[in-house]
C-alpha cells in the first residue's frame, strides 16, 4: 500500500508512486497495472481541492480489505469524507458487477471498521473513458452515512469529491485516528474457509471481541488436546457445543488446515455429512484458487485445484465408505466431523448398509462405526465432533447421544473432553452425558462451547429470539426482539411481493438475499414455490445476480437442507402450514396427497420446529417473515392454518411491513 498527504502526493513522480506500488506488491506486476497506477496518479494529480481541504487529506493506493481478500484502488480522505475510489482504466461504461464491487468495499469499510461506522463515505466508480455524468449522490434507506455508489468519467473526480462533501454534514475526519482503527471483520463461512485456505488462521480473519475470542480460545483448546494424546499416546473424543453461527465449523477448518500434510503424524480432516454445504464449499475454494492462480500469472485448471480442496473438506459417507472397504487404520489421527449431531441411528445405517453396500445385519450406529475407524490406530487418535443444538432435521439423525452411548459400550478407554454445555435441553443427552461424566477420563471445559453468534455482525442475540419464538416463551422473546430492533431488522407481511420488494431495497453491493422455506412447505405453489423442484445448491449460493438460478433471482428457494451451515446477508423465510401456531401451541402437519396430516411422532415434530429454527438463523443483517393469506376457496390453505400464526408473531412485536 501507498500512503501519503495529499500535498505530498501531489509533488511526487507518478513513476516513484508505481515504482513503490510494485515493490510492495505480491507477485509480478504487469505492465496494464504499472500502466493503471501511471493513469490513477495522474488523474488524482489533477485535482483542484482548496487549499484548506488538501492541507488535511490524505490518499492511500492499494487498501487492502481483509475481509474480502482484495485492495480497493484509492481510499482518499477530505474533509468529513472517505471516498473510496474503483478505476476501470479505459473503460466507457459501468459494468454492475463494478459498481457492487466498489459498493463492497466500502460497506466493509462501514461495518467492519472501527474508525468507518460514524464516517461519511462515498464510493466512486471511475470509469476514465466514459461521456460525462450526471453526478447525483444519494444515500440508501439504511441512513448510515453510506452512498450509493457515483459513476464519473476520469474527468469528473474533483465534481464528485466536492458534491460528496456538500452532501454530507460531519465532523472533519481525524486522519491519524482513523489510520489507527482496529479492523474487527465478520466473514462468512465461504469466506472464512477461503482464508483459512490461503494459509490464515481464525485470529486472523475474525472479530476481536468477546465472541471472535472465544472462536480462538476454542480452536486453542482444540490443538491441546490434539498435542497432549500425541504425546501421551491416548485416544480422545472431544465435543465442541455453539449456538447457531457461532463459529463451530470454522474451528473445525481452522483445525483441519494446521494439519494438511499427509506425511504428518498429525495429518488431519474435515468431514461433513452436510451435502450442500460441501459441494458449495469446495467450489468456492475451488474457483478462489484458480482466480489466485491466474491473478499471480500461473495457470491452474480447475480440476487440478478441486484435487487438493477435496483434501481438504471431505464427506463423511465417503470417508465411512474407504474405511468399509480397507480394514486398515485411516491416514488421519486426527478426524473433525462438522454437525456430528447428525450421524445416523442404528436403524438409518442398518437400512443404507443394506440397500446401498449390501452388508445385511450391520449393528453399529455411524458415531459407533466412525469411533472404531479411528481405534484401530495403535497408538493415539482424536475425533472432534463439533455439534449444534436443536440442528437435527432428517429422519435417522442420532443426536449426540448417540456419541456418548457409543464411548460408554465400547471406547471406555477413550479420553472424553465435553463442553460445559452440552448439558442443556437442545442437546436431548441429559442422561447419558450424566454417566459418561462419571468416567475416570473425562474432563469438562467452558472453551469448548462457543456462546456468541459470528454469523451476525449485528445481533448477536437473534439464536436467543428464535429460540424463545420456537419455545412459545412470549415475554423472553418480546424482550430479546426489542433489543434486536434498530441493529437486525425482522419484519411480518402476508404478501411476498412486499417481501421480495423489502429484500432489494435492503441489499447493497454483492450482499446475498434469497427465499428459503421448510422442505414440508408445500402448499406455497400458489405463490410459485415448489419445494419439489430442487435447486442447486452451488449455483445459489455462489453465482451471480445474472443467474436465473442464483438466489439473487427469488424464483428458486433452498430449504433447511440446502442452507444449513452457510448463511445469506438477507433472508425470506416463507411459512406454511406445515408449522402452525393453535391454541397456545404448535400442531405440526405434513402434506400428503390432497390433504394436511398432523404429525404425531415426537421426534418428527422437533424436527420441524428444528427446520424453521435453522430456517430463521442464516440472515446475517435482517430478515423479512412471509405468512401468506389464506384462501376460503382451497380446504388446503384454509384461514385458520395461517392466521394465529400471523397473530402470534404479530404478538411479539414483530412489525409488518
Amino acid at each position: 500500500m501507498y500512503a501519503a498527504s495529499f500535498n505530498e502526493f501531489c509533488v511526487s513522480n507518478p513513476d516513484a508512486i508505481a515504482g513503490e506500488l510494485a515493490r510492495c506488491s505480491r507477485g509480478t506486476v504487469d505492465p496494464t497495472q504499472l500502466a493503471a497506477w501511471l493513469q490513477q496518479t495522474r488523474l488524482l494529480q489533477a485535482l483542484t481541492l482548496p487549499s484548506e481541504l488538501a492541507a488535511d487529506a490524505r490518499i492511500y493506493f492499494e487498501y487492502e480489505i481483509p475481509r474480502l481478500g482484495r485492495r480497493a484502488d484509492v481510499i482518499l480522505l477530505v474533509g468529513h469524507v472517505l471516498c473510496v475510489l474503483e478505476f476501470k482504466v479505459g473503460a466507457r461504461a459501468f459494468a454492475d458487477d463494478a459498481l457492487d464491487q466498489v459498493w463492497d468495499y466500502a460497506l466493509d469499510l462501514k461495518h467492519f471498521h472501527e474508525a468507518s461506522h460514524a464516517v461519511a463515505i462515498v464510493p466512486v466508480m471511475v470509469a476514465t473513458a466514459a461521456p460525462v455524468q450526471s453526478i447525483d449522490l444519494q444515500q440508501t434507506i439504511h441512513d448510515d452515512k453510506l452512498a450509493r455508489p457515483v459513476r464519473c468519467n476520469g474527468m469528473q473526480i474533483c465534481e464528485a469529491v466536492m458534491q460528496a462533501l456538500a452532501f454530507f454534514n460531519a465532523p472533519p475526519i481525524d486522519a491519524d485516528v482513523w489510520e489507527r482503527g482496529r479492523y474487527l471483520p465478520t466473514p462468512t463461512i465461504v469466506e472464512a474457509a477461503r482464508a483459512l485456505y490461503a494459509g490464515h488462521h481464525v485470529s486472523e480473519i475474525s472479530r476481536n471481541d468477546a465472541g471472535a475470542r472465544n472462536l480462538a480460545v476454542t480452536s486453542q483448546t482444540v490443538e491441546r488436546i490434539i498435542a497432549n494424546a500425541r504425546t501421551r499416546q491416548r485416544k480422545a473424543i472431544c465435543f465442541v457445543t455453539g449456538v447457531p453461527g457461532a463459529g463451530k465449523t470454522l474451528v473445525g477448518l481452522d483445525v483441519a488446515n494446521r494439519h494438511l500434510d499427509s506425511d504428518s503424524q498429525t495429518y488431519s480432516v474435515f468431514l461433513s455429512g452436510n451435502g450442500p454445504l460441501v459441494a458449495v464449499m469446495r467450489e468456492a475454494l475451488t474457483r478462489d484458487k484458480v482466480a489466485q492462480e491466474r491473478q499471480a500469472g500461473r495457470k491452474l485448471t480447475k480440476g487440478e485445484a478441486r484435487q487438493g480442496v477435496e483434501a481438504f473438506i471431505q464427506n463423511v459417507h465417503h470417508f465411512r465408505d474407504d474405511c468399509l472397504a480397507d480394514p486398515a487404520a485411516p491416514p488421519e489421527h486426527v478426524v473433525l466431523f462438522d454437525e456430528a449431531q447428525r450421524a445416523w441411528d442404528r436403524a438409518q445405517t442398518n437400512d443404507f448398509m443394506r440397500r446401498k453396500r449390501h452388508l445385511a445385519g450391520f449393528d453399529q450406529t455411524e458415531p459407533e462405526f466412525l469411533i472404531a475407524c479411528l481405534d484401530r490406530h495403535p497408538d493415539w487418535a482424536v475425533v472432534v465432533c463439533l455439534v449444534g443444538g436443536g440442528q437435527e432435521i432428517n429422519r435417522g439423525e442420532a443426536g449426540i447421544g448417540a456419541w456418548l452411548d457409543a464411548v460408554l459400550r465400547r471406547f471406555d478407554t477413550w479420553d472424553v473432553y465435553v463442553s460445559s454445555r452440552l448439558d442443556e435441553s437442545e442437546y436431548h443427552c441429559e442422561a447419558l452425558l450424566a454417566q459418561v461424566q462419571q468416567r475416570a477420563h473425562t474432563h469438562t471445559d467452558t472453551e469448548l462451547h462457543l456462546g456468541t453468534s459470528m454469523r451476525s455482525f449485528r445481533a448477536e442475540s437473534l439464536s436467543r429470539f428464535v429460540r424463545e419464538l420456537l419455545d412459545l416463551e412470549v415475554d423472553a422473546a418480546r424482550a430479546t426482539l426489542n433489543g434486536l430492533e434498530g441493529r437486525y431488522p425482522i419484519r411480518l407481511t402476508r404478501r411476498l411481493d412486499r417481501a421480495k420488494q423489502w429484500l432489494r431495497e435492503h441489499a447493497r453491493g454483492s450482499e446475498r438475499y434469497g427465499m428459503v422455506v421448510s422442505a414440508h412447505a408445500e402448499r406455497l405453489k400458489p405463490l410459485a414455490i415448489d419445494v419439489r423442484v430442487a435447486s442447486n445448491p452451488v449455483k445459489w449460493f455462489l453465482d451471480g445476480k445474472n443467474d436465473v438460478r442464483s438466489s439473487y433471482y427469488l424464483e428458486e428457494v433452498a430449504t433447511e437442507f440446502d442452507v444449513q451451515g452457510l448463511e445469506l446477508d438477507w433472508s425470506c423465510v416463507v411459512w406454511d402450514g406445515d408449522l402452525r401456531y393453535a391454541d397456545g401451541e404448535w400442531s405440526h402437519h405434513e402434506f400428503r396427497g390432497t390433504r394436511w396430516n398432523s404429525v404425531r411422532q415426537e421426534w418428527r415434530k422437533r424436527y420441524l420446529e428444528n427446520a424453521y429454527r435453522v430456517l430463521m438463523t442464516r440472515a446475517r443483517q435482517g430478515m423479512v417473515l412471509v405468512v401468506p393469506e389464506g384462501d376460503s376457496q382451497d380446504p388446503t390453505r384454509c384461514s385458520e392454518f395461517y392466521d394465529p400464526t400471523y397473530a402470534y408473531l404479530r404478538d411479539l412485536g414483530l412489525r409488518d411491513l
